[in-house]
């Protein structure tokens, strides 16, 4: 058996036999909405951290960036 045919066939085995929640309750909604907010506050908070370790804090009542006005 090639390795595809092998992933394939676990893939199909797993799908068999794995146990799913029928209903949607409010505490899976929620861990989702944590988690998008836990992921959105991780990644502003990197691009924070670099701008700051560039030394180029980000300034949102700027007028437009110089590089695009000096072209």
């Amino acid at each position: 058996m090639s390795i595809l045919e092998i992933a394939l066939a676990s893939q199909i085995w797993a799908r068999r036999h794995e146990k799913r929640g029928l209903a949607f309750d409010e505490s899976a909604g929620l861990k989702a909405l944590l988690r998008v907010a836990f992921v959105f506050f991780a990644f502003t908070l990197l691009i924070a951290a670099l701008n700051i370790a560039a030394d180029r804090p980000q300034m949102l009542a700027q007028s437009s960036a110089p590089v695009a006005t000096g072209r």
